[in-house]
């Protein structure tokens, strides 16, 4: 059932707006889920990923490898992990692209901006919680 009329449920238009995203709207799309602990610390469930965030690989082929995120190939919609590469035929050595939500954060890169966007979203959280607590106790 579809629940928002401001929002197709057509596949082809999903796709088109997916794939045909520009850079800031696929850097929400490439989010990853925070490891236990970190959900436990911010009350946050998942990040937008950028370099140097410390991540664990939670499927795939190199699953519970660990490393530094080098880079984030928005263009692509994969992330470079520090040490997961891959040899070439010509025996260059490349970087293995991971999806992003192939990956687990486990220690976030700090600054204002990122402070700034944890302390709001667990504040909108925080919000719902005693909203829906607010409704609840209204059902009687």
């Amino acid at each position: 059932m579809k629940y928002s009329t401001a929002v197709s449920s057509s596949r082809r238009k999903s796709r088109k707006a997916h794939f045909g995203a520009h850079s800031e709207a696929r850097r929400i799309l490439m989010s990853s889920n925070l490891s236990k602990e970190l959900q436990a610390r911010h009350g946050v469930r998942s990040m937008p990923i950028r370099k140097d965030d410390e991540v664990v690989i939670t499927r795939g082929m190199y699953k519970t490898r660990e490393g530094k995120v080098t880079a984030v190939y928005r263009k692509k919609f994969v992330v470079h992990v520090e040490r997961i590469t891959r040899e070439k035929a010509n025996g260059a050595t490349v970087p293995v692209g991971i999806p992003a939500s192939a990956l687990t954060i486990t220690k976030l890169k700090m600054d204002k901006d990122r402070k700034a966007l944890l302390e709001s979203k667990s504040r909108n959280k925080a919000g719902k919680k005693a909203e829906e607590e607010v409704t609840m106790s209204n059902v009687d």
